[in-house]
Parts: C-alpha cells; sequence; structure tokens
C-alpha cells in the first residue's frame, strides 16, 4: 500500500507518538522509511551567521539520527534522512514531490481544549497542502512512555 513514507522531525518529544507509528507502518508494508528535519529559515534574520547555520544543521542531523537508529532497531531495510532549509511545510512538500512519497506521518504535538481541534501550525499546513495522506499521530502521555 506505502512504498515510501515520510517522517518529518523536529528533534522534540512531540514527534516520538509519530516516528514509533511511521516506524511501525514502514515495517508492515515494507516502505522506504524517509526522516526529513528542516531549519526553519523562515525565522533566521538576515545576519544569521554561517556558524550558526551550522549549529541548526547539526541539531537537525542528531534528530535525524535518533530517527534512523529506532528504524534500524526495528529491522526497516532501507532508511533515508535529510536535513533541509527552508518554510517547514514548503520544505516537506516540497520532499514528498521530489521523492514520490506514499504518506506522511507527523506529531500534533499534544494539544488540549480548543487548540486540540487545531494542529501544529507546521502539521495543520502540511495536512491541508498534502497531495498524498497525512497521519497525524497525538504526542504520548508521561504513561504510554
Amino acid at each position: 500500500m506505502y512504498d515510501d513514507i515520510l517522517i518529518p522531525t523536529d528533534g522534540s518529544e512531540g514527534t516520538r507518538g509519530a516516528i514509533e507509528h511511521g516506524i511501525d507502518l514502514a515495517t508492515k508494508y515494507g516502505a522506504t522509511l524517509h526522516t526529513l528535519y528542516v531549519v526553519n529559515t523562515n525565522v533566521t534574520v538576515e545576519t544569521t551567521s554561517a556558524q550558526t547555520l551550522a549549529a541548526l544543521e547539526e541539531i537537525g542531523q542528531e534528530a535525524i539520527d535518533e530517527v534512523i537508529q529506532q528504524a534500524e532497531a526495528a529491522d526497516v531495510e532501507t532508511i533515508e534522512g535529510t536535513v533541509a532549509q527552508g518554510v517547514p511545510h514548503h520544505a516537506i512538500l516540497d520532499y514528498v514531490d521530489e521523492n514520490d512519497v506514499d504518506l506522511v506521518v507527523m506529531g500534533t504535538h499534544g494539544r488540549t481544549g480548543l487548540d486540540r481541534y487545531l494542529l501544529g501550525s507546521v502539521t495543520e499546513k502540511v495536512v491541508r497542502l498534502s497531495e498524498v495522506p497525512v497521519v497525524t499521530v497525538p504526542m504520548l502521555s508521561e504513561s504510554e512512555s
């Protein structure tokens, strides 16, 4: 059913459930697992130094490496990890198009109350604009850890 599954990550706890779910789906379908971290250049000021950008990319690589390690432990056969720059939802949607991704699995960051119905801004934009299915996974509670 799915050949290529993308898990965007920001390295936060809010993505943990999405990572587990995406890995489970990749294992079930024998899919290639893609993981993507986007350095948000939309919020960086023009004076951001190359050193700061490199530090942000290093944080992204650590987040990607964590997903890759979990996927390898679950015996996912093909795993690709990428650190990109740009506006996060644009970079995610571009990655989907460029890599023929069939499914995106993203975290909702565990909102409550009224916010429960309004996903995180990046997730919401991807859900609204994606041409492929997007599975949203709520943040795991401490009892599920």
